[in-house]
């Protein structure tokens, strides 16, 4: 049986438009062991594709803040022993960041990233025992499959997979949003200020659907523009923090959710949820909603869309 381990650590998009990877090698090479390093708070998408053996959390994010305490140097070796329990049959780091080159380096067996031409930091490429070329124009999603494709020896032959499954059995966001009734969700946060659509067009757009809208949030900057929001749509709910599992949860059951150029987006779009994404100051051909029978995209980098065209996306 051959063993794979993919680290793709962070951010939560990177990590969705890895699954599409995931499925393909699952496919090529049935029972294989298929393990995953990725950062902590976005295990829980790992966890969502069965494919995927182990889920082994890193905490780059939290453990570089904190190098001078001793607890962090203790869960820094603990993590170096998870990897090297196993031997794999190949390494492949789809990040093709240093961070993510020096983790890989942590695992035993052959690894393998991207080239110093394809490398999203060139210098990564130097921790690698075999380097590939993958063209740097492509999507995301592309970069991934045609990398994990040319370390593991197949052809590219089936379409776009992300393979995530999510059980609605017991769901955890009980009495957090809308029940018995159709609604949409809105995802009005995004990284970065020029990605933003303004507050006015979300209102617009919240009346117009004609449905509760849940406005989910993750910082208080954001929880305090989406119930500024609901305030202007009327029908609007906005839920405590919901855990990624809980919004995987509410995105599976939504009527339809339109969400900016961020992970949870990409997230929704993943999980077969009808999705449009609002594209202002970035570019959807690189990053946009990709390989999602039930996702599009409008606007494009400095062109905010209209509220008009999102609705009609929707229709």
């Amino acid at each position: 049986m051959k063993s794979i381990l993919f680290v793709k650590t962070s951010s939560l998009g990177d990590v969705v438009h890895h699954c599409p990877a995931v499925s393909d090698a699952a496919a090529a090479l049935p029972g294989a062991a298929i393990d995953w390093v990725v950062e902590e708070p976005f295990a829980g998408v790992a966890a969502m594709h069965p494919a995927v053996r182990r889920v082994i959390p890193v905490k780059v994010r939290r453990w570089r803040n904190a190098l001078w305490d001793p607890a962090v140097w203790s869960e820094m070796g603990e993590f170096r022993r998870s990897l090297a329990d196993q031997r794999y049959d190949a390494v492949i780091d789809t990040q093709g960041l240093l961070k993510s080159a020096l983790v890989c380096r942590f695992a035993s067996g052959t690894k393998h990233g991207m080239d110093r031409s394809s490398a999203r930091e060139p210098i990564a490429s130097r921790f690698y025992d075999v380097r590939h070329m993958v063209p740097r124009g492509l999507h995301a999603v592309e970069r991934n499959r045609r990398l994990t494709a040319a370390a593991l020896g197949y052809e590219l032959k089936q379409r776009c997979e992300y393979g995530l499954r999510i059980s609605m059995d017991n769901p955890s966001t009980a009495g957090a949003v809308p029940t018995g009734d159709a609604y949409a969700v809105l995802l009005t946060m995004t990284s970065r200020d020029d990605k933003l659509w303004p507050e006015s067009r979300w209102v617009e757009l919240g009346r117009a659907l004609g449905m509760p809208v849940v406005l989910p949030w993750g910082s208080e900057p954001e929880r305090e523009r989406a119930e500024r929001i609901a305030r202007g749509v009327g029908d609007a709910k906005v839920p405590p923090r919901l855990s990624v599992l809980q919004l995987g949860e509410l995105f599976v059951e939504a009527k339809a959710v339109v969400g900016l150029d961020t992970g949870l987006t990409h997230l929704a779009a993943a999980l077969g949820a009808t999705t449009v994404g609002i594209y202002c100051g970035s570019d959807p051909a690189l990053t946009g909603l990709y390989g999602a029978q039930r996702a599009k995209n409008v606007g494009a980098p400095g062109r905010a869309p209209e509220v008009a065209e999102v609705l009609k996306s929707l229709s």
